[in-house]
C-alpha cells in the first residue's frame, strides 16, 4: 500500500521521485523513526516483512526519559491513557522478603516508570504516524541495497496473495535499519557486531495470577543453592489488567532450545537473542511448576496469553552507520533485558538520528551533522550493554552509586552528549578532557551544561493562561528552540537574537522568551514579536541555574545545544553553523 507521503518533494534541487528516507522495521524504534521524520515534512517509507502486528508483550518496560520525547513528539497522552505505573519492586531471596525497592525519582521529573506491552507501545507509534498520511507495509521484505554518493537504491520483496513475491527498487536519500537483532541492514554495511551470548535458557508467560501482593510491583524471587549461587529465579513484570503479569524464569530441561539455537539465527547469523521460533512453547503447567517453588504467596496461574523460550547475547555494533546508511535499536546493540533499557535506548536513537536526517534530506544539514548520531549515540550503547551485563551477573549492586543516582541513570535522565561534535563547550571551563557525564537532575550549581539534557520546570505564565504552564508546554511539538532569559530591563538584544538564529537556521529556529519574575505590567510585556513568559516563581531560574541573561539552545531530542552567558550573536553563530548548512 502506498502512502500519502509518497508524493516527494524535492528539498536541495534533488529529483522529485527520491524518497527521503526508507525505514525498515516497523517496531517501536522504526515506528519513532519515521514519525519523527513525517513530523518534520520529510518523504517516508516504512516496511516491515512481519503480515501483522506480533501479539506479545516483549518489551514492556518504559523509562521516564522515553515519555518525555513522546512527550516531544506529541504522543505522550495515548501512552499515558494505555500503561501502568511501575512502583517498584518486591524482593525475595529463599522465600524471605527483602528491602522493597522504590522506583522514586525527584519531583522536577514530570513522569514516572511506566510499563505496556509492546504491541500497546506499536499500536499506539502506528496510530500516531497515521496522522501524517503513513503506513506500515506489511509483508515487504528488504533483500539488498546498494549506496552511492547520491542516495541508496534498495531492493524490496513484497508477499502477495497469490503468484510469485512482487519485487521493487527504492531509490532514497536514506536508509535507516530498525529491524533487529538480525538487522539486513547491519549485515548489508558489513558492520561488526562483537559480543557473546549467555548459557542460560529462559521462558517467558504472559499470565495472570490469584496473588494478593501490591498492585504495580514487579516481583523477583531468588533461590540460593548451597554454594550461594542463584539456581533458581522468577522475575515478574505488571501489566495492564488485573493479576496479569509477564514472568520470566528458568527453562526447564525438556524445553531447552540449546540444539536448535545454538549457532543459529535468522539468515545463520550466529545471534542467539531472542524468542525462539520452533519447539515446544512452554504451558501453564510449566509455569505453575515455578510458581509453586518461588512464588512468595500461594498463587494459581491461569489465562496464558502467550509463551515463549528465548535466549540472550549482548553485542553491539563498531559504529551506527556508514554514509547514507544507519542502524538504530537492537539492530545496533543488545542485551540482556535488565532495567528495561532495551526498547527505550532504541526510541532515543531513533529521536537522535531522525531531526539530523531530516535536515540532511532537506538539504540544511552542516557537514558532518550525520556523523555526530556515531559519535552520540555510541557511547550510549556502549555503556547501556555493559551496565546490563553486569547487573545481569551480579544485580544492581555491581554498580555503587548512591540511590538517587542510580535511579536517574537507570530512567535514562543521565544520558548526555557533553564533547559531543555538535555541542557547544560550556563557557566555564571545566577543566582537562571533555566530560561526558550528564548534570543529575537539580544537582549543578551551574545547571545543565551544553550536552545535558533539558530539564523542565513548571511556574510559566502568561497574561493569557490562567494555570502556569511547564517549559514542556512550549517545547513540545517544536524543533530547535532558542530560550532567552533575562530581566526586563536586559531584554533589548533579545529581538536581535532571535532573527539571527531564524536566518541562521532558515527558520528552523524557533525563540521564546523567559523573563524574571511577575514583571511591572498587568499584561508582563516583553520584546515585541516575540512569545513571553514569565517566570512567576523563580522554577526556571532554579532548574536551569540562570541569574544573568542566558540564551539556552535546546534540540529536537531534548538536548542543550548551546548555553551562553552572556548571549551574543557571534557565539551564537558559531554554534548554529555546527548544525545548519550555511
Amino acid at each position: 500500500m502506498r502512502n500519502d507521503s509518497d508524493t516527494f518533494r524535492a528539498p536541495g534541487g534533488r529529483s522529485p521521485s527520491l524518497l527521503d528516507v526508507l525505514v525498515v522495521g516497523a517496531g517501536p524504534v522504526g515506528l519513532t523513526a519515521a514519525a519523527e521524520l513525517r513530523r518534520r515534512g520529510s518523504t517516508v517509507r516504512i516496511v516491515d516483512r512481519l503480515l501483522a502486528r506480533l501479539p506479545y508483550a516483549k518489551a514492556v518496560g518504559i523509562q521516564p526519559r522515553t515519555l518525555e520525547v513522546w512527550d516531544r513528539m506529541g504522543c505522550v497522552r495515548a501512552v499515558l491513557e494505555a500503561a501502568i505505573p511501575m512502583r517498584g519492586q518486591l524482593w525475595y531471596v529463599d522465600g524471605v522478603e527483602q528491602p522493597r525497592i522504590e522506583l522514586s525519582l525527584p519531583a522536577e521529573v514530570p513522569y514516572r516508570f511506566a510499563a505496556l506491552p509492546q504491541y500497546e507501545t506499536e499500536r499506539i507509534l502506528e496510530e500516531f504516524l497515521g496522522r501524517f498520511g503513513t503506513r506500515i507495509e506489511r509483508g515487504t521484505e528488504l533483500v539488498s541495497f546498494e549506496q552511492d554518493a547520491d542516495g541508496v537504491s534498495a531492493r524490496l520483496v513484497t508477499a502477495v496473495d497469490a503468484g510469485p513475491p512482487a519485487e521493487e527498487e527504492v531509490r532514497c536519500g536514506y536508509l535507516v535499519g530498525c529491524d533487529g537483532a538480525h538487522s539486513v541492514v547491519r549485515k548489508g554495511l558489513g558492520l561488526g557486531f562483537e559480543g557473546g551470548a549467555f548459557p542460560e535458557e529462559y521462558m517467558l508467560g504472559d499470565v495472570e495470577v490469584d496473588w494478593d501482593l501490591p498492585s504495580g510491583y514487579g516481583v523477583r524471587s531468588m533461590h540460593r543453592g548451597a554454594d550461594g549461587a542463584v539456581d533458581d529465579i522468577l522475575v515478574c513484570i505488571p501489566l495492564p489488567g488485573r493479576g496479569r503479569y509477564r514472568m520470566s524464569m528458568t527453562v526447564p530441561p525438556e524445553l531447552s532450545a540449546s540444539r536448535r539455537l545454538e549457532g543459529v539465527g535468522a539468515g545463520g547469523d550466529g545471534v542467539a537473542h531472542g524468542l525462539e521460533q520452533g519447539g515446544r512453547a512452554p504451558g501453564l503447567a510449566d509455569i505453575q511448576k515455578v510458581l509453586d517453588r518461588l512464588s512468595p504467596q500461594p498463587a494459581t496461574a491461569s489465562t496464558l496469553r502467550w509463551s515463549s523460550v528465548f535466549r540472550i547475547s549482548h553485542r553491539l555494533v563498531d559504529r551506527y552507520g556508514e554514509g547514507r546508511v544507519f542502524v538504530a535499536g537492537d539492530a545496533a546493540h543488545i542485551h540482556p533485558p535488565t532495567g528495561a533499557q532495551g526498547m527505550n535506548t532504541g526510541i532515543q536513537d531513533a529521536c537522535n538520528l531522525a531531526w539530523k536526517l531530516s535536515l540532511a534530506a532537506a538539504g540544511s544539514a552542516a557537514p558532518g551533522l550525520l556523523d555526530s548520531y556515531d559519535a552520540e549515540r555510541h557511547p550510549v550503547g556502549e555503556e547501556v550493554v555493559g551496565r546490563t551485563v553486569r547487573h545481569a551477573a551480579q544485580g544492581m549492586q555491581a554498580d555503587p552509586e548512591d540511590p538517587e543516582t542510580l535511579m536517574l541513570r537507570e530512567a535514562q535522565l543521565l544520558v548526555g552528549y557533553r564533547g559531543s561534535p555538535i555541542v557547544a563547550a560550556p563557557d566555564r571551563a571545566v577543566g582537562g578532557a571533555a566530560d561526558t557525564t550528564a548534570t543529575a537532575v537539580g544537582a549543578s550549581p551551574w545547571g545543565p551544561r551544553p550536552g545535558d539534557r533539558a530539564p523542565d520546570c513548571t511556574g510559566l505564565t502568561t497574561a493569557l493562561a490562567v494555570q502556569p504552564l511547564r517549559l514542556y508546554d512550549l517545547l513540545r511539538d517544536r524543533d530547535h528552540v532558542l530560550l532567552l532569559y533575562g530581566a526586563d530591563d536586559s531584554a533589548a538584544d533579545f529581538p536581535e537574537l532571535a532573527a539571527a538564529a531564524a536566518e541562521l537556521s532558515d527558520g528552523a529556529v524557533e525563540s521564546c522568551v523567559v523573563l524574571a519574575g511577575e514583571g511591572a505590567g498587568p499584561d508582563g510585556a516583553g520584546p515585541p514579536g516575540l512569545p513571553v513568559y514569565r517566570d512567576a516563581r523563580g522554577e526556571f531560574a532554579r532548574m536551569w541555574a540562570v541569574r544573568a541573561p542566558t540564551a539556552l539552545l535546546v534540540r529536537p531530542d531534548g538536548y542543550l545545544g548551546a548555553r551562553l552567558e552572556p548571549p551574543a550573536v557571534g557565539s551564537l553563530t558559531a554554534c548554529l553553523t555546527g548544525v545548519f548548512r550555511a
